[in-house]
């Protein structure tokens, strides 16, 4: 209780600097609170992240542009984390799964040009050949061609049975041909599809946007939004506090308790936060000492006292917001036996941007020191966390993930993050039991024998000890009590649609 109330006063304190938070300059300031008859006011977001590649469609803020409804792709997950209708109405498969054929909607892009399959083809051949690959695409060889005047056919070497759920990812979005006049670049100003239009970007820290009255899927309610992108979770409460936002993604737990509950929402979520522990060099090369470290943790103490009941204790790597994983878990052999760690010296390095990480690594550390480790913290940015961490040039990191964000399949998930030529395995992880299940579970097309296998591949994941499953979140946002209509998605991909207005 001391802590939150420390971290209350110091909130409240901040609250005077946030005067004119999301006072316009570019001109918008005039419409934020006014609009015609029958219209929506502008939208006023803060956003948790600020952004990294000025909106670049292959990146981190790929996820800016779909939450704030600027981007679509053919498909978008559905409340069971389905594939479901996007610009593409409906699809079908052959030749074993390595071809899927879209139709597609009758839809314009926001410069006014109609979506016909050469502007899709387009697209996607640029998506593919991004450099880095999105991690949607990661191990996935994919091609298209038009077919006829409303259809795309998507070809991939090896059978996918989930590609509907991959081209569902943000930087699989499609964008008019206007946008990709340079070449290495996408311009998503004006060029993409759905129901908000880019119109300015103001460095890394706002974006303005209009409706886009031409949209296929509705005229949006709202006039337009007005983003901010504050990395300081405590502004962003404060925003809210005083009325200057609308939205706020991400609030900080240790503000809520300070806001009107009227307008705290949370909801779970597929993000977990984990202990990543590095299986190729260091001390945690040991599995004695990872199985030691495990051991020492107690998940409990992370959700009840940093997230103060908005998480839940980690029972795996796939948490509750996934209801058909509990009934399916199993339980991993073949498990290390837990060594002395006798001094052993670990860096555990996490990032700020997420402000409940370095507080969940400060508790880690006590832990662990308990356990006989000596433990040191590298807090950083997470611009300059995820290079290193990759690298290797960490004993351990704390780290937040959505294991549905890159395709909303499971199988893809641990392929990234625990497979020998995962792209994004910080625990440098290299496993041929593990590897041989991933691709088992990748191979099966029925549902349920997937969700089987899938369970069977996390528990050889949990097995090895590489990752320590830690909480899995709830999401907690704001929401003025003049909003309506947002959209409180478990995959965060989503945040603005047509019906939020206020």
């Amino acid at each position: 209780m001391r802590r939150l109330r420390r971290s209350l006063i110091a909130g409240l304190l901040l609250a005077p600097l946030l005067t004119g938070c999301f006072a316009s300059g570019d001109g918008n300031s005039s419409s934020a609170g006014s609009s015609g008859p029958g219209e929506g006011a502008r939208l006023r977001v803060a956003m948790a992240f600020p952004l990294r590649e000025n909106f670049s469609p292959y990146g981190e803020d790929a996820y800016h542009l779909s939450k704030l409804g600027v981007s679509e792709g053919l498909t978008r997950l559905d409340a069971n984390g389905l594939a479901a209708p996007a610009l593409a109405r409906s699809w079908n498969s052959g030749d074993g799964g390595r071809s899927w054929l879209f139709t597609l909607q009758d839809a314009k892009f926001q410069d006014g040009d109609e979506v016909t399959p050469d502007a899709v083809v387009t697209a996607l051949t640029r998506a593919a050949q991004a450099e880095p690959a999105p991690a949607a695409l990661s191990g996935v060889k994919l091609s298209a061609e038009a077919v006829g005047d409303h259809q795309v056919r998507v070809r991939t070497e090896a059978p996918d049975p989930v590609l509907p759920l991959r081209l569902s990812n943000p930087r699989l979005a499609v964008f008019s041909p206007k946008a990709y006049a340079k070449q290495g670049s996408v311009d998503p100003v004006g060029t993409a599809t759905g129901p908000f239009t880019l119109k300015k970007i103001t460095g890394e820290t706002a974006a303005s946007l209009d409706r886009f009255d031409g949209y296929w899927g509705g005229r949006p309610q709202a006039s337009g939004i007005d983003a901010k992108f504050i990395a300081d979770g405590t502004a962003r409460a404060n925003a809210l506090r005083t009325g200057q936002t609308d939205i706020a993604e991400s609030l900080p737990v240790a503000q809520i308790a300070s806001l009107d509950k009227e307008t705290v929402h949370e909801k779970p979520t597929a993000r977990n936060v984990v202990l990543n522990l590095n299986t190729k060099s260091g001390p945690f090369a040991d599995p004695g000492l990872r199985a030691a470290a495990r051991e020492a943790i107690d998940p409990a103490v992370l959700a009840k006292d940093v997230y103060e009941g908005y998480a839940e204790p980690g029972q795996g790597i796939y948490g509750p917001a996934l209801s058909w994983a509990a009934g399916k878990r199993v339980e991993p052999k073949g498990r290390a036996k837990a060594a002395d760690p006798d001094g052993a010296s670990v860096t555990i390095a996490t990032y700020s941007n997420r402000p409940e990480l370095p507080e969940v690594a400060q508790v880690l550390q006590q832990q662990l020191q308990k356990a006989g480790f000596t433990v040191k913290l590298e807090v950083r940015d997470l611009a300059r966390f995820d290079s290193d961490a990759l690298a290797g040039k960490f004993d351990a990191t704390v780290y937040s993930r959505s294991v549905l964000m890159d395709t909303g399949d499971p199988v893809t998930f641990l392929a990234s993050d625990y497979t020998c030529g995962g792209g994004n395995n910080q625990s440098q992880l290299c496993d041929k039991t593990v590897d041989e299940a991933v691709a088992k579970a990748a191979s099966v097309t029925d549902t349920a024998q997937r969700q089987d296998a899938v369970m069977a591949a996390e528990a050889a994941v949990l097995a090895t000890d590489a990752v320590v499953p830690l909480v899995h979140m709830k999401v907690a946002m704001g929401i003025g009590t003049s909003v309506e209509g947002t959209l409180m998605d478990p995959y965060e991909r989503l945040v603005v649609g047509t019906g939020t207005r206020r």
